[in-house]
């Protein structure tokens, strides 16, 4: 008796109120666990003057029956910086007919759903409105009026105070933090400048990329909000252990490097367009960063203020990009200005939910099977970043690209960084290293080492042949040049006004593909590969920009040139699919077994014209292909469990895959 009484005054400790201690409510899912989810939020402002008016217990009760999400992040302050909560240590909106959260908190807790809170961190224009001096500063001396300092005190003085605020009164399970690292800005803040000449001993500050120490003075801006991240982690989990954090777009492509802080998950928004394509690059980031994660779809379009809802099955594709890579999937809607839903589309949810539920066995934490790796590199990417780091900006437009047209040709691939591959590169038969034009010396030297071994590298792009010039067997014949290649793929030409790097090939080189200068077999074509031997495994270089033009202006040409370079660098890949070009392929272990995500891809998802659509057609029927050394007991299709008739022979498992609706998996048993 005395161990269960001294266990509910723990209990009570880190509970929001009397209340809901007093309550023997369902445990909650930690959001490692979870794999569906669903976001409200609304940047509460000068505005909202009844919040609350129609929020109540069964608007909540009716989303959580509806849908049965594992958790919902709903608003508590967005980038106004108005907290949508009557706060006591923040800037609260202007008026409450009811207390929203309290309502959310008191229901989610009653119904078993972890309650997380979208909190706007970096991003607060009250805040830097009300103390001009947290601002950040531009270079020419201008503070912020929507952007803190990372090196200022607001951190101190309202994140970590409001945080805890909720913690204490709320009981919230954790934080989804919004407007963080992609809002950082450089920082002409006094504050900033000064540490930043008592660090480096750089007293002449520069204001634009072109002046000297650019990189650096980014550099000191990166771990300025780094400290600051951890700063408010290691704050709140001393506070609260069991709180769980995540910092929007933290350690993703926006920030790709080694997770070093104690966050408890990674997640992003991706683009409400051209989504599929989106989800299909940042999940594959996320995917190798060894932390539970989730992306966040915009549940609708929005083009000059108005919204479309997008329809269940643009939804549900979006989902099987996610879940096949094994992460988690929620979606965001939006909430009215006094913070409360529109019911019918949580009927939309509840169908998308259905989908994702019938996966989740399958798919959940499953394990990435290693077959191309597709280089994000750091070094290079924060090299030719004009901002701290990224935020929907055009630095990964190339490798965007290339990983396009290597899924367009049904190829496995993996997005991985320099950290990934210090102990991971001989996982890998085949690394791509797509346009970067940088390299770090100790990675080169790496990626030479795993070539010499045996391994395949794959060098794209006119200026990233030119660092690894001599390795590749070649001469550069003067800088790149900026022109229209005729790029040719089985006896086909198509025009890609792209750098191209002129080169001379060295002995025992030998060429693959050809470039003309026009769209015609006609004068003589230049050289638009090479591959070479390289101690016991091959290097291969691309000559022209690929990526950037197959992101924008895609063509079969430009896919079936580097998918024939790849098959003929890797020439036996585990898995191999035939039949259409519109499915996107990944390959997993989960409990032991192997499985093969085929996802369908068609769909005018990347059509600036078209907003919502709700037909997707079927491809198929497809042939699978999975190399094996033993014979499996069974094939199944699943979720539906259908068992597939297959041939095995030398190896070789060959199975047919009648039709793909949006995603089906092949499972070997």
């Amino acid at each position: 008796m005395r161990s269960t009484c001294l266990l509910l005054s723990f209990t009570c400790l880190f509970s929001t109120t009397l209340e809901l201690c007093a309550q023997n409510y369902p445990p909650r899912l930690k959001r490692s666990e979870s794999v569906l989810g669903i976001h409200f939020d609304f940047h509460a402002g000068d505005d909202c003057t009844e919040i609350g008016r129609n929020v109540n217990r069964e608007m909540v009760a009716y989303i959580l029956d509806t849908v049965k999400p594992d958790y919902v992040q709903c608003d508590c302050k967005g980038h106004p910086g108005r907290s949508s909560y009557p706060t006591k240590v923040g800037n609260q909106a202007p008026g409450f007919v009811v207390d929203p959260l309290r309502i959310w908190r008191e229901v989610t807790a009653e119904k078993g759903v972890a309650l997380y809170v979208h909190y706007s961190g970096v991003w607060d224009e009250k805040a830097v409105e009300t103390h001009p001096e947290w601002a950040c500063v531009n270079g020419q001396g201008e503070p912020s009026k929507q952007k803190t300092s990372v090196f200022g005190p607001y951190v101190d003085q309202l994140l970590i105070p409001q945080l805890k605020e909720l913690v204490d009164d709320y009981g919230i399970d954790g934080v989804w933090v919004d407007g963080d690292c992609w809002a950082v800005e450089p920082d002409y803040s006094p504050a900033a400048l000064q540490a930043f000449t008592e660090k480096t001993g750089i007293s002449q500050i520069p204001k634009s990329p072109a002046d000297p120490y650019w990189f650096e003075f980014l550099e000191f801006n990166r771990k300025g909000y780094r400290n600051y991240l951890r700063h408010y982690v290691s704050a709140l989990r001393a506070y609260r252990p069991d709180f769980q954090i995540a910092s929007n777009w933290s350690f993703s492509s926006f920030m790709p490097e080694p997770v070093t802080a104690d966050v408890d998950f990674l997640s992003g928004d991706y683009l409400w367009r051209n989504s599929v394509n989106s989800a299909r690059f940042e999940g594959r980031v996320m995917a190798q960063q060894g932390k539970p994660w989730d992306l966040m779809a915009w549940s609708f379009t929005w083009i000059d203020g108005h919204y479309s809802t997008k329809s269940v099955p643009q939804l549900q594709q979006e989902a099987a990009i996610v879940i096949a890579l094994g992460g988690g999937f929620q979606a965001y809607f939006p909430q009215k200005r006094d913070g409360s839903i529109r019911r019918w589309q949580m009927q939309v949810m509840a169908e998308v939910a259905k989908f994702c539920r019938a996966r989740q066995a399958l798919c959940h934490r499953a394990q990435p099977v290693p077959h191309i790796g597709l280089i994000l590199s750091t070094n290079a990417f924060y090299r030719q970043s004009p901002k701290p780091f990224a935020g929907w900006t055009e630095e990964v437009s190339a490798i965007k690209g290339i990983l396009q047209c290597l899924l367009d040709g049904q190829n496995v691939v993996d997005i991985v960084m320099e950290h990934h591959l210090q102990t991971r590169a001989r996982e890998y038969p085949l690394l791509v290293y797509p346009e970067w034009a940088y390299v770090d010396p100790d990675f080169k030297a790496l990626l030479l080492d795993y070539v010499a071994g045996g391994g395949r590298l794959l060098i794209i792009g006119a200026r990233a042949a030119r660092l690894f010039e001599r390795e590749l067997g070649v001469t550069c014949q003067g800088e790149p040049q900026k022109q229209v290649n005729g790029l040719v793929a089985h006896g086909h030409l198509a025009g890609l006004n792209s750098e191209y790097q002129p080169v001379q090939l060295g002995s025992g080189v030998r060429p693959f593909g050809e470039i003309y200068q026009n769209n015609d077999f006609a004068g003589e074509p230049m050289v638009a590969a090479s591959i070479a031997q390289y101690g016991r495994g091959l290097i291969a270089g691309v000559y022209l920009n690929l990526g950037e033009r197959y992101m924008n202006s895609a063509t079969t040409v430009a896919r079936d040139f580097l998918n024939a370079l790849v098959a003929e660098l890797y020439p036996s890949p585990l898995v191999e699919v035939k039949g259409s070009h519109n499915v996107d392929v990944t390959v997993n272990r989960k409990s032991g077994k192997l499985m093969v995500n085929l996802v369908n891809t068609s769909g005018p998802h990347a059509n600036d014209r078209v907003n919502v659509f709700d037909q997707i057609p079927a491809v198929g029927p497809l042939t699978v292909t999975i190399r094996s050394n033993a014979k499996p007991k069974a094939v199944r299709l699943m979720p539906a469990g259908k068992k597939l008739a297959y041939t095995f022979r030398n190896g070789e498992l060959i199975v047919t895959v009648p039709k793909v609706e949006i995603h089906e998996v092949v499972v070997l048993e």
